[in-house]
């Protein structure tokens, strides 16, 4: 396993498959577009397969692999789908056997030479590399959003890595050594309870960070702050994300 994989995410993974939001299906309809035909896909950090299911409704064969082996195990069964414990800078896949490699909402966890250089061994020629990353949510409602920025931006703070700036960036100050495709713009949204968006605080490796921190959970006050703002705690909100998206080629020899 690469020494450079920090695991933020292993002692939350059955709620990671709860209470992430998914990614929209006309995002897995463009790769597949834009992808060389009956690629197979190396789908890099795919933790408990979310972004991997999508992917196999537009491809016939997925390789997911992350690096949590709690990640995997609680990644549900799929026919077209082969899960794997391995490194993003060590897939184990053969040299040029993957038409389309992505990375959703991960990237600025890796040792991005030696992830980079994995890419160009494994891509066909006119292979495609899709990453994507979404930022802090906004939510229906002027004042819940206030308390929520707030919790994210002030209450999490120093408790974000600092790879964090990098999604807070789209991705756009990352190197990317790969001829680019323009990419369309793609937004996430979903209707939210109260307890469904508190369930997904609740997997922020910046939630977690602060309970081993301090020894209390920064979940039950910010419940406290946004009951009497929310109203029916049934009653859903919309939630939005911006969605950035990076392509590139390989160009092959």
């Amino acid at each position: 396993m690469s020494s450079n994989f920090q695991d933020h995410f292993s002692a939350v993974a059955a709620k990671y498959g709860s209470y992430r939001p998914t990614y929209p299906d006309e995002l897995f309809a463009y790769l597949a577009r834009v992808s060389p035909a009956g690629a197979t896909v190396w789908d890099c950090a795919a933790g408990n397969g979310q972004a991997s299911r999508s992917l196999a409704d537009h491809f016939t064969r997925v390789v997911a692999t992350d690096a949590s082996a709690q990640q995997i195990a609680a990644a549900p069964a799929h026919p077209r789908i082969e899960y794997r414990v391995a490194p993003a800078e060590a897939s184990g896949l053969p040299d040029a056997s993957v038409g389309l490699v992505t990375v959703a909402q991960a990237l600025h966890w890796f040792d991005l030479p030696k992830f980079y250089a994995e890419v160009r061994r494994v891509l066909v020629p006119s292979g495609v590399l899709a990453v994507w990353c979404y930022g802090i949510n906004e939510v229906e409602g002027a004042t819940v959003n206030r308390i929520v920025q707030h919790y994210y931006g002030n209450t999490l703070d120093v408790f974000w890595p600092r790879s964090r700036r990098l999604v807070e960036a789209g991705y756009q100050t990352l190197p990317f050594p790969f001829p680019e495709l323009t990419a369309p713009q793609f937004k996430m949204e979903t209707r939210w309870t109260l307890e469904q968006l508190l369930g997904y605080f609740s997997t922020w490796s910046a939630t977690n960070a602060y309970i081993k921190a301090n020894g209390r959970n920064p979940l039950e006050p910010l419940r406290e702050e946004l009951a009497p703002a929310w109203g029916d705690p049934q009653s859903p909100r919309t939630i939005a994300w911006p969605l950035s998206l990076r392509l590139g080629l390989n160009p092959g020899v």
